[in-house]
């Protein structure tokens, strides 16, 4: 039996970060994806396709993405599975309660795992979240009593990746890797982190296409084989639309906002999609870092973020070394300093300590 394992794929998602043109354009894109995902599952001609939870945004999904859903799984023609997540949870105005889905396409509706029949001896168990937090885990004393291979598919937190996955993720239906293989269950096929993870029972196979800035990992779709015996042989399939990319620009030696521009543009080439700049180094005194204007500076991009990392200011040693005060009279002392390398040295290290700043170490 071979099945198509997706999770994450958050349609309607908000991208409040992005301005309001390229946040329709990553929520399209999102729909793509779907789309691609569906394709894939006929070019492998796979006999299910799993979807483990956070496929929309409860709060947030148009009834349009309702129809496109309904639509899509309706046209797919596979067995279609949905496991509902924390941010696509399961309640009374939910689309899973509403929406009159075609037959081919099954929703798991309880918070205990439920069984359903794949195929001949081959038994998938499912479960969904019904309220957006504090839902219990779904593997703890769970025992399978009958014979066959038992498969799960849930949006689940395996408590050991908490501090591996990205920051601020929450545990919801935590559990322990243990539990899954004392259960009987012979792999649990996840959702609800983002980054990809092949355990020995379990599969997380991350968000289909990027969602923030700074991923990683091969993320994509799951195909599974699943052997007589329950063994999983996993593979990964690219699906995405959108490319995010993550640049940090080192600013030394700019003079001027022309050179700063220009930095910026250089690190920007040959990259689509959308882009996080990270501005670093240390700039003179008189160059303006307008963030706005040069997120400006590459329109052919879906979107251009420019953020400010361990960026400092030169200073006017002019200005300084005039003032009445213990920084102008370190410059003045530094001043006698033969070697012209080791003053300039000197002076930034000391006045940077003078800050209070850690970066000390001068290039």
């Amino acid at each position: 039996m071979r099945l198509l394992h997706f999770a994450d794929l958050h349609l309607d998602a908000p991208f409040a970060w992005a301005s309001p043109q390229t946040a329709r354009l990553r929520r399209r894109h999102r729909r793509e994806t779907l789309t691609r995902i569906v394709q894939v599952a006929r070019e492998e001609s796979v006999d299910a396709i799993l979807s483990a939870g956070d496929l929309f945004e409860h709060e947030r999904v148009s009834p349009d993405t309702v129809e496109f859903l309904r639509t899509t799984f309706e046209r797919a023609e596979l067995p279609v599975y949905l496991a509902p997540g924390n941010h696509d949870w399961l309640s009374e105005r939910s689309p899973y309660a509403t929406v009159r889905w075609s037959p081919n396409v099954h929703v798991f509706t309880e918070t205990i795992l439920q069984p359903v029949r794949l195929a001949d001896g081959v038994t998938l168990w499912g479960a969904a979240h019904r309220a957006p937090a504090n839902t219990d885990g779904f593997f703890d004393g769970v025992r399978i009593d009958r014979e066959g291979v038992h498969l799960a598919l849930a949006h689940a937190s395996e408590r050991s990746l908490l501090g591996w996955q990205e920051s601020g993720k929450q545990p919801h239906a935590p559990f322990d890797a243990a539990e899954i293989a004392a259960s009987g269950l012979h792999h649990a096929f996840l959702g609800h982190y983002h980054r990809p993870r092949d355990a020995e029972r379990h599969t997380y196979p991350g968000n289909p296409d990027p969602l923030e800035f700074g991923e990683e990992g091969d993320r994509g779709v799951v195909i599974a084989t699943i052997g007589a015996d329950g063994s999983v042989v996993r593979s990964r399939r690219t699906v995405a639309v959108s490319q995010v990319h993550d640049v940090t620009v080192p600013l030394s030696g700019i003079a001027h906002t022309d050179d700063l521009r220009a930095a910026v543009v250089a690190a920007l080439d040959g990259l689509d999609g959308c882009v996080r700049v990270t501005l670093e180094g240390e700039v003179p005194p008189t160059v303006e870092v307008d963030l706005r204007e040069l997120g400006q500076c590459a329109p052919r991009l879906d979107g251009l973020v420019v953020t400010v990392g361990q960026l400092a200011r030169g200073y006017d040693m002019e200005s300084i070394v005039d003032e009445p005060t213990i920084r102008g009279q370190f410059v003045r002392d530094a001043a006698a300093i033969e070697d012209p390398e080791m003053r300039r040295r000197v002076i930034l290290t000391g006045l940077r300590a003078l800050e209070g700043r850690t970066d000390l170490e001068v290039a």
